[in-house]
């Protein structure tokens, strides 16, 4: 189980539905990717900077709550005894080489076909690609092939969720102490704002100006130093021995405080918007960062416990198909952006079209792989359960 595949029905529902919104976000955000001036795959002829500051109300925290979100679904996972931590990786690890080998290099292939004039076939490309060719450079910069891009998070994941579930097994009590090190910070409203938040600022201090962010897991620490913490902080906030409530742990806490953190999230980012075009300390920009990172997670994890703590139809309906959307969500969009590239449209056309086609393209995907059995595993979907295994699950799910 990934923060892409659903949890059991009675576990923390605030959880599933949370992560259907945020993988939501993600889409919109890498729509918002082709009109803004930072570097991305493929860009559009007209760009629209005034969406920047929208994306950076989102940008520091959208995957941190997603790796958190992770450690909750891993550590419910590992406190079941007959859960496999070898299942569980490979749920991770099939659909990234699916990814890595079929879904990204149309990615790849569109952009250098736009900022490097490439001018061979796809099929052309795609042997250079397979073959790890290093020739598509731009002024020293060149693109590293075969490459996972939007599956980043995929071998993080994988990483981390292979560490906790070694250390989870042979050593039990270290997952005692984290649990009670998270509670004793929790039971504290200042300790559980200010501790993440000096932990961030002290990260992008120190690492930041050494170690940009690379995506490629082993040369980048300033991302582990990050989205490890928010894993852990997750696998600590799972339900001991699968007891799940929205009315236990740190839950309710984060509910009474979420009006606090969204303030604490608008401060964060209105400051550092304030910020640009003018000499600042490194340290403040950074602090404003770190709070809108850490109070982002809290706010969203607040509203979700008060509005989504009830099992929502929806949910059950769009959790299954999270996992392969996410997949190949950007694949459609860059292709659907070169096919429309042509037509000239006004981005406030466009880029809702984008939406639209990107949505309905995953969710054919899904409907598509949902029942060819072997293909659900390299799509992240769990083996179809044989019907004698489904009736017992629909006979023990809460009404």
């Amino acid at each position: 189980m990934s923060a892409m595949s659903a949890m059991p029905a009675n576990r923390l529902p605030f959880i599933d539905a949370l992560r259907i919104l945020a993988f939501g976000l993600l889409v919109l955000y890498h729509v918002g990717m082709y009109y803004v001036s930072w570097d991305w795959h493929l860009k559009s002829a007209t760009l629209v900077p005034a969406l920047e500051p929208l994306m950076r109300l989102s940008s520091p925290w959208r995957m941190s709550l997603l790796f958190l979100l992770s450690g909750v679904a891993t550590g419910v996972l590992l406190a079941r005894p007959e859960a496999r931590l070898r299942d569980r990786l490979g749920r991770l690890l099939k659909p990234l080489l699916l990814g890595v080998l079929v879904i990204v290099p149309p990615q790849s292939y569109l952009e250098v076909v736009q900022k490097l004039a490439y001018g061979g076939s796809y099929a052309e490309f795609l042997t250079l690609y397979l073959s790890a060719h290093r020739g598509f450079c731009r002024a020293g910069d060149c693109l590293i092939v075969p490459t996972w891009n939007h599956l980043w998070f995929l071998p993080y994941l994988a990483l981390y969720t292979g560490l906790a579930g070694l250390v989870w097994r042979r050593w039990p009590g270290v997952a005692d102490g984290l649990r009670q090190a998270a509670a004793g910070m929790a039971a504290h409203p200042l300790a559980l704002l200010a501790v993440p938040v000096l932990w961030l600022l002290a990260a992008r201090l120190l690492l930041l100006p050494r170690f940009a962010p690379t995506h490629a897991l082993v040369d980048d620490p300033l991302l582990h130093a990050q989205y490890l913490p928010m894993f852990l902080i997750g696998l600590a906030w799972a339900p001991p021995g699968g007891q799940a409530s929205p009315g236990a742990g740190v839950w309710p806490r984060l509910a009474a405080m979420r009006h606090a953190t969204l303030a604490l999230l608008l401060l964060g980012w209105g400051l550092w918007l304030a910020m640009d075009g003018r000499q600042v300390p490194a340290g403040s920009r950074a602090l404003c960062v770190s709070v809108a990172q850490w109070a982002g997670v809290l706010a969203a994890l607040g509203y979700a416990v008060h509005h989504l703590a009830m099992p929502r139809s929806w949910v059950r309906r769009l959790g299954e198909a999270v996992f392969p959307v996410y997949l190949v969500h950007q694949t459609i969009l860059i292709v659907a952006a070169w096919q429309l590239g042509g037509w000239r449209l006004p981005p406030a056309l466009e880029a809702p079209l984008l939406v639209v086609l990107t949505f309905a393209g995953g969710w054919g995907f899904y409907l598509g792989v949902r029942r060819v059995a072997w293909l659900r595993p390299w799509c992240g979907l769990a083996p179809q359960a044989r019907p004698a295994d489904a009736a017992s699950m629909e006979a023990r799910r809460p009404a």
